[in-house]
């Protein structure tokens, strides 16, 4: 698939770590592609695309099973929120310092550890008997995932940069939204939810390590891999002012994603007057299934058409939403957070397209990871304060309120530095057409 609007029309730069891609090879590096090399390229993809859907299904697994945590362990809203938070800490943490590792080791090794990791925190949270066990279980899962991001994205590149640039978009929102729906079916119909479920992805995970040590490595070792772990706020110059562009996007729609994980199934079963935990994770689901299609649906419009379909989706998705809590309309919630999906996903989207297809190879670990850092604080610490203010303030619809405010203000800002981005010609976004050349 070639997609003028996702891929620079200029030819990427040499490097010492990129080998030209010969024929047959769907861009890994010929040396590497050589070495042979047991599974399809195009199989690899989709082990790559699975692991982001499985990690982000595991993150959002636990939300239908709060309500069952509270009810056992006896903890108030802002112990859910500070859970939810201690993970998004915990990425940022991985992302920040294993971020750029497979730069340097190569993609297998990061993800056979990662995956290891995540493995063990299905343990942990499967035999959880308190709050402490399930802190530790988010700590471990957030720092594998945030070592495993950077590394299956850029791996995904290397493969092939077209589609791994929409795959990168797409495949957070179908595990977001998976995780949370088929966490709901096995709380509501099967027993033991809080140890089926994770035994469950504990076997996907087992599968896909198994998969991944047959897949062949698209990089070449470089020195520097313990240099690398030290965290370092380090952007190519390529890639600096359409950061700017895309940075308060992605904190915006990552942090509405943050109310959906946190405070969303409690929200549903306020509007609804229902119990159901199918319902309680059904917000969440609405919310990043919707994101998942329309990254699909406009995977081939523009990218400045993308970001600004997703930021007009946000502020009306998120207003609508709103009113909807004031005036106790689980149907308008729906509506509301179906329309607010389509934001989060163009978002995304938009700011992954504006950014990842200037870096070259052996940037693209790292510049992966710094969006994914600035998504989850946008997650996190929106979400902390929201804990703490349902507790100690006004109670959960005030907060909702407060908070889809704060996510529409953030919005208008990412509105206004589109705008301005466009009338400043040093600053269109990578890929969209002026005066008549690419």
């Amino acid at each position: 698939m070639t997609n003028p609007s996702v891929v620079p029309m200029s030819k990427p730069a040499r490097t010492p770590d990129a080998a030209p891609a010969g024929p047959g090879s769907a861009g890994i590096p010929a040396a590497i592609s050589a070495r042979g090399r047991r599974l399809p390229s195009n199989v690899a993809l989709y082990v790559l695309a699975s692991i982001t859907i499985s990690f982000l299904a595991a993150s959002s697994a636990p939300t239908p099973l709060y309500a069952v945590y509270q009810a056992e362990w006896g903890f108030d809203p802002i112990t859910t929120t500070v859970v939810f938070g201690v993970y998004a800490v915990a990425v940022l943490l991985g992302l920040l310092t294993m971020g750029k590792l497979s730069d340097h080791v190569g993609r297998r090794p990061v993800l056979l550890a990662a995956l290891t990791a995540q493995a063990a925190s299905m343990i942990v949270f499967a035999t959880a008997d308190g709050v402490p066990a399930l802190m530790v279980g988010r700590i471990v899962q957030g720092l594998s995932t945030g070592a495993a991001l950077g590394a299956i994205g850029a791996g995904m590149m290397d493969i092939d940069r077209p589609r791994g640039t929409i795959t990168n978009a797409v495949a957070p929102g179908i595990g977001t939204a998976s995780g949370a729906l088929v966490s709901g079916l096995v709380v509501q119909f099967l027993p033991a939810p809080t140890h089926l479920v994770y035994l469950g992805l504990l076997a996907v995970f087992v599968l896909q390590a198994v998969a991944v040590a047959l897949m062949a490595e698209t990089v070449t070792r470089k020195p520097g891999a313990l240099a690398s772990l030290a965290p370092e706020i380090k952007l190519p110059r390529a890639v600096r002012r359409p950061m700017l562009v895309a940075a308060p996007v992605l904190f915006a729609v990552w942090a509405l994603a943050g109310l959906y994980g946190s405070l969303g199934p409690s929200l549903a079963r306020r509007l609804t007057g229902s119990g159901s935990e199918v319902l309680g994770g059904l917000s969440l689901f609405v919310l990043a299934g919707v994101a998942a299609v329309s990254v699909t649906v406009l995977r081939k419009a523009a990218t400045r058409t993308v970001m600004l379909t997703g930021i007009l989706a946000l502020i009306a998705g998120v207003a609508l939403t709103l009113a909807s809590i004031r005036g106790s309309s689980p149907t308008g919630f729906f509506v509301g957070t179906a329309l607010a999906g389509v934001g989060f996903g163009s978002g995304f989207q938009g700011g992954i397209r504006t950014v990842m297809p200037l870096t070259r190879p052996h940037e693209s670990s790292g510049v992966l990871s710094l969006l994914f850092v600035v998504s989850y604080l946008g997650m996190g610490v929106p979400t902390v304060i929201a804990g703490f203010l349902v507790v100690h303030a006004g109670g959960l619809a005030a907060t909702a309120q407060e908070y889809g405010v704060a996510v529409i203000v953030l919005a208008a800002f990412a509105l206004l530095g589109l705008v301005r981005g466009g009338r400043d010609g040093a600053a269109v976004l990578p890929c969209e057409r002026v005066g008549g050349s690419a």
